[in-house]
């Protein structure tokens, strides 16, 4: 009997160390966890696009000459900024100064012509009237009535058709300077020259059909700025011309443009190997951008769908499935539900089961971070 409870006095003097242990030396750390005070504050629901956007200009103009011609003169080089109307390239127009010089006189003489005629038929007009007067006295033969008749009418018809010759010629003088003036190439608008492939002393000639020849002056409006990025086919429904967006890319790192959203594309793309995508437009709200915002940069497009101020909100990567969060209430973790509104990337909206300066737990990628883990707050993100 004394041998039973010893062994039972020594089987409790065990279980007391062992307890005593797992409350001192073995008990589990408290895991260290980051927070964030639930605060007021604007909350986006926006699209964003799926791959990376293009910077493009609304104005470009890849110039070659109407003819085909020698080049004389090339008055700019890459980079050059030029305004409208600036002579960028010129052909040697020797040939086609003596065409328009040869048309001018031409039209000339046909002015001359036409004088001429217009002083013959008011002749034969007079002349023809004279006879009527004779006529009617009846001093006159029948024949020289009819030769006087005709002789008026052929000479207006002259004049007539010495009019036509004017006019046939101002043409040929019009088609003539054209042809003339197609010998330079000037600027259609303010810009910047991004490209010029000629040479002094070169032939060039118009691209044939069916034949692609580059370009000989490469110019763009680097003011005229948009985006042009594609978005996912599940957002199509939520899309319409007119809503605002924000505009970031990566040369401006910390910085964004406002914008809206200014075209949306009447047909999804199907590539291989890519999801089914939807093309948008967007032009920047501001007209003053950085001088070295250039078209061909990369960006990135947030379409602002709906959006509220001063609503309560934490960190949207702060939420786990089924709307629920992470709180702390006496040294632990405890689940606590709640009620979600607008959100996207970066906030969401809490509609209920949160309060104003209330803490979440936003450090969730441990696999120490369940309900009922004792914590200990090592650190608090900026609201």
């Amino acid at each position: 009997m004394k041998s039973w409870w010893k062994s039972l006095l020594i089987l409790a003097l065990c279980a007391g160390a062992a307890v005593a242990l797992r409350l001192t030396v073995f008990r589990p750390a408290r895991v260290p966890v980051t927070v964030h005070a639930a605060s007021l504050g604007r909350v986006e629901d926006t699209v964003v696009n799926s791959r990376a956007g293009t910077i493009r200009s609304r104005r470009r103009a890849e110039m070659s000459p109407g003819i085909p011609g020698l080049v004389s003169a090339i008055a700019v080089k890459k980079g050059s900024r030029v305004r409208q109307g600036e002579l960028l390239l010129e052909l040697d127009d020797a040939e086609h100064r003596a065409q328009v010089e040869l048309a001018r006189n031409a039209l000339a003489a046909a002015q001359a012509t036409a004088e001429q005629a217009h002083l013959e038929a008011d002749r034969a007009q007079r002349e023809w009237q004279r006879t009527q007067s004779l006529a009617r006295s009846q001093v006159v033969a029948e024949s020289l009535i009819d030769l006087d008749r005709t002789r008026a009418s052929s000479a207006d018809f002259g004049r007539t058709a010495a009019r036509a010759r004017i006019r046939e010629a101002q043409a040929a003088l019009e088609a003539a300077e054209a042809i003339l003036a197609k010998t330079k190439i000037k600027a259609p608008f303010d810009g910047v020259v991004l490209d010029v492939t000629a040479e002094i002393g070169e032939w060039i000639s118009p691209s044939p059909p069916g034949v692609f020849i580059p370009p000989v002056v490469n110019l763009i409006d680097p003011h005229a700025l948009y985006l042009s990025a594609p978005i996912d086919e599940a957002d199509v429904a939520r899309l319409k011309v007119g809503l605002p967006v924000r505009i970031t890319l990566d040369a401006f790192r910390g910085q964004s443009f406002a914008g809206t959203l200014s075209y949306v594309s009447s047909h999804v793309e199907a590539r291989q190997e890519q999801n089914r995508t939807l093309e948008v437009e967007a032009v920047f709200a501001e007209s003053a951008l950085p001088a070295n915002l250039l078209p061909g940069l990369s960006a990135d497009l947030e379409v602002i769908l709906e959006a509220r101020d001063n609503v309560l909100r934490v960190p949207t990567y702060a939420l786990l499935e089924r709307n629920r969060v992470m709180v702390i209430a006496d040294g632990r973790l405890v689940e606590r539900p709640v009620t979600a509104g607008l959100h996207n990337w970066k906030h969401t909206e809490i509609t209920s089961g949160l309060a104003p300066g209330e803490k979440v737990v936003v450090s969730l990628d441990r696999p120490e971070i369940v309900p009922g883990a004792r914590v200990v707050v090592t650190g608090e993100s900026a609201p």
